[in-house]
């Protein structure tokens, strides 16, 4: 049984948004791919693949992260002038929002890092 698919084999993979929630590893579709809701794994814990080896792109997070942040003060500032909700209400749906948003974020550029540096490695 061949665990590491071609990179034109294409067939029975999941889109990135996908693998960045549950974690898939890009070599064996684990759900080894992160150690933390926001932290790489150091290896695949199946296939022993070094995962560190394949982010390399880490100092691109903070623009990711502040690009984010500007989208979201600029939603909230928005959602203030047009609703003017108290400011607990603020608080109390800003804050979990901010918080998942960067953590999908985080995510969703770090699968798509590694799985880009998976398929640029590949023979």
């Amino acid at each position: 049984m061949d665990a590491d698919p071609g990179p034109t084999e294409k067939k029975g993979q999941p889109g990135l948004v996908s693998a960045a929630l549950s974690g898939l590893c890009p070599r064996c579709r684990a759900r080894t791919l992160f150690s933390a809701p926001a932290a790489l794994a150091d290896e695949c814990r199946a296939c022993g693949l070094d995962l560190r080896a394949l982010e390399r792109g880490g100092r691109f997070v903070g623009i990711v992260t502040m690009l984010l942040a500007l989208a979201l003060i600029m939603a909230a500032l928005g959602a203030d002038e047009w609703l003017r909700p108290p400011l607990w209400a603020s608080f109390l749906f800003w804050g979990p929002v901010t918080v998942g948003s960067v953590i999908f974020a985080l995510r969703f550029y770090k699968t798509m890092w590694v799985y880009h540096q998976y398929e640029e490695r590949q023979p």
